[in-house]
Formats: structure tokens, sequence, C-alpha cells
């Protein structure tokens, strides 16, 4: 079976789309987007070439444009193209030329899908990319050596969203045999001649490295990867079942109870796939497995949620958005918003504070305190030393004593720290905390409304 048969086979057994879908190709000028070009045209789909010029590599980059235009004139199909100001971006973003490129092509492509003109007549559309099974075999090496899980073994999808890759099948060696039996011209990218990029590494040094001592490699972990893509299925379902059992939300928090945690055979395993959604790293599931024996406080964090320790919880949360129901706060934060208002802290001399400050101010002994503070709302069970008292009280019985109404209490939030409430929130502090003739420095920490 030639290579245009196994084209068309692959796309109907996988039912990647159909013969009245209109395909956008993704055309560099290189082999493999040729390539495809030729065989979406063999068998006569709706084509768009589109070309994306990131104007990397001067004369090199208007050179592949114009090959591009002039093979659409050759299928007689048409080609958008676009230039992009790739390290202008990428400065901007503060991101590698890599990524930039990648951001730009995928965002432009999602503008095509939306944009161009509606072909009646035409069913659903598809960005389509030559990606093949050497590209799909220098990923999981890739994914391997980075520890990104079994979700990163199966490698490149040949379907994700409105992307679509119907060349995973081949080889690039067929993919050459078929250019040169065609007599297709292409254009070579000289970054591709260089190993200074990881992918580039893999595919000259790494793979003919391997292939001297197994036979075929490409095709053996083709065939993994086809037992990944099957691993995954059940590798999902069992970690799914796993979660419905062990996380519990609260609003945008996901709280987990430790106990729980620690019974779990694939300990790291749910750890890592329970963090990875939220930006948390390979290289971070040791530490998260660490807080399940550490004291309350401590946490880590990714770009966007912190992962805390409190008491028999770890509570995944965004960070310090004022609708969270727990706030970390480190001795050098000075303001902390969250969904009642604003707390401003500072640390002063005792001859500096006015001691007729209201319940919207907490004087506390700084020499007494230690970070992490942990800023939360109150639940049952809470107690604290009420100033002035020496018995311990609960926090239901004490707003009984203050008459606050339901409404009041749902409100009420606590300053805790290492699991001794310090300050009812503007209400009253803890009798353990006050100032004494021997405080050195005063921790005020300021209710502010809005």
């Amino acid at each position: 079976m030639n290579l245009l048969q196994r084209f068309q086979n692959y796309i109907s057994s996988h039912h990647l789309f159909s013969q009245n879908d209109q395909l956008f190709l993704a055309v560099s000028g290189g082999l493999d987007s040729v390539v495809l070009c030729s065989l979406c045209a063999e068998s006569s789909f709706n084509i768009v070439i589109l070309h994306a010029n990131f104007q990397l590599r001067g004369e090199e980059s208007e050179r592949d444009e114009k090959f591009v235009r002039e093979l659409g004139g050759r299928f007689h199909l048409r080609v958008v193209v676009s230039k992009f100001e790739t390290e202008k971006f990428a400065s901007d973003q503060k991101i590698s030329i890599q990524e930039a490129a990648r951001n730009l092509r995928y965002t432009w492509f999602r503008q095509v899908l939306q944009e161009y003109p509606v072909q009646p007549g035409l069913g659903r559309r598809w960005i389509l990319t030559a990606h093949h099974l050497d590209d799909n075999i220098e990923t999981l090496l890739l994914h391997f050596f980075r520890g990104t899980g079994i979700s990163g073994l199966r490698s490149i999808p040949m379907k994700q969203g409105k992307i679509v890759r119907p060349l995973l099948f081949a080889e690039k060696k067929e993919l050459h045999d078929y250019a040169t039996e065609k007599k297709l011209n292409w254009v070579e990218d000289s970054s591709n001649a260089t190993d200074k990029y990881t992918r580039n590494y893999i595919r000259h040094q790494l793979i003919p490295l391997v292939s001297k001592i197994f036979p075929d490699p490409v095709l053996n972990l083709a065939s993994n990867i086809d037992r990944f893509r099957e691993i995954e299925i059940l590798y999902k379902d069992a970690i799914a079942n796993r979660m419905k059992k062990l996380i519990e939300y609260r609003g945008k928090e996901i709280y987990i109870p430790v106990l729980k945690l620690k019974k779990e055979a694939a300990l790291t395993s749910v750890v890592f796939e329970l963090l990875n959604e939220f930006g948390f790293t390979s290289a971070q599931t040791k530490e998260a497995i660490n807080l399940i024996d550490a004291e309350t406080g401590k946490y880590i964090l990714s770009e966007k949620w912190r992962l805390l320790k409190n008491r028999q919880w770890l509570i995944l949360s965004p960070r310090n958005e004022p609708s969270s129901q727990i706030i970390v706060i480190d001795q050098f934060e000075k303001k902390i918003q969250f969904e009642n208002g604003l707390l401003v802290f500072d640390v002063l001399k005792p001859e500096e504070v006015q001691l007729s400050a209201g319940h919207s101010t907490a004087l506390l002994d700084a020499g007494l305190v230690r970070y992490p503070l942990i800023l939360r709302k109150w639940k049952p069970g809470d107690y604290f030393y009420p100033l002035g008292m020496r018995k311990k009280k609960k926090l239901s019985r004490f707003f009984i004593d203050q008459k606050l109404s339901l409404i009041d209490k749902e409100k009420a939030w606590v300053l805790e720290m290492d699991k001794k409430i310090i300050w009812v929130v503007n209400q009253r502090i803890d009798d353990r905390f006050k100032l004494t003739p021997h405080s050195e420095n005063v921790l005020k920490i300021e209710m502010r409304m809005g």
C-alpha cells in the first residue's frame, strides 16, 4: 500500500475529517508540509494553505514565504500569509523565541477558523499540521526526560480540538521517498541543522546513537505510543475515581484530607495528577507529599495557586484572591485584601502606639508572633482566650455573648498562628498575645473596609 492510500485510510479509520470539510494546511515550505499539501490535493480535499512568516531568519524567511506562494499556484490553492514580529513579542512576554512562535502560530490558527469567509456547501473546519512519526518519537522522549507523566508518554495527539495531524503514521523517510517520486521541491530551514535546540539534538544525536544498539527504535517506540494511549485511558479512569473520594470543593478552593491521602497506594501519581493542572511541576510532587506530615502553615506555590497544610487538610487555593477561604500571610506582606476588606500590617515601638484603638485594630506582642499567619473564616469548634480572660471560650459562645447576628457570624474571620487564634478579626485579640510592659515591638493590624 503506497503512502497516499495509507494516508487516506488513516484519516478514514480514525474519523479525522470528511471529504466535505474545509482544511487549513499549515505549510512552512519544508519537506513535511509540502508532502501534506500534495497528499491532500491528490485526495481532492478542500484546502487553504496557511503560512506563518516569523521573520526570524532574514532573507531565508522571505524565501520561504515566496516558495509557499508559488506552491499554492502549482496546486491552484489559495495561500493566506501572516507576518509576525516574533522577537518583539518574545521580549514583551518574557518568553523564549520558540514559545513565542508557537503562541503566535496557534493564536492565528484560531483566528483563521473564526474569521475566514464561510464557503457554501462545506462542512466543519480543521487546521492540519504536518507532524509525522519521527516528530512523535522526539516528543515522547522530550516528555519522558522532562517527567511529564503518563499523559506525556502518549506524545502528540492525532486530534486536539480543531488541530488535526494526519501524518503521524508516517516516518520521515517515507515522506522523503514520496517527495522524490513526485518530483516535489521544498525548502530547508537552516535552524534545523543546529543541535542547540533540544529536539534537534534528540533527532541528530540521541536517536542515531540508540539505533546502533536497538534496530528500528522509531517503530518500536511507535508501538509503545499506541500502548501508552490505551494505558492513559485506564489510568485517567483510575485517577478520576480516586479524586472523587479525595477532594472536596469549597468555593474556589479544594480540600484534601491528609489521613485519606496518606493511605493512597499510588500516592506519588495521585499527588502529581492532582497538582499538575494547577501549574505545579513534577519536581514539586515530593514537596507536596512532604506537606502531609508538615506543621500547619507550611505551603508550596505554583504561579497562580498555593497548596497549604492546615491541620488535617491540604488546601489548594488561588494565591491571595479576595474570595479565597484561606489566605497565607508571610512576614514581609504589608497589605492583605480579603472578602471583608483590607488588613494593613505594621511593626512599631510601644511608644508609637495609641492604646485607645477600637476592635478594628489589633495590637499584638510582635515577639510572640511567628509567620506564616493564616487568615480564614471561623468554623465550629474554634476557640480562643478573649482579651482579659484566662479561660478559653468557643467562638460560637463568644459570638452569642457579643450578640452577633447570623449574617455577622457568617462573615467572621480569624487570624491564626500555629493552630492558635491570635485575633478574631474586627472583634477581639487573644489574651496570650496582648501587649505587656516587656513587649519590645508591637504588631499593629488594622482592618479597613472596602
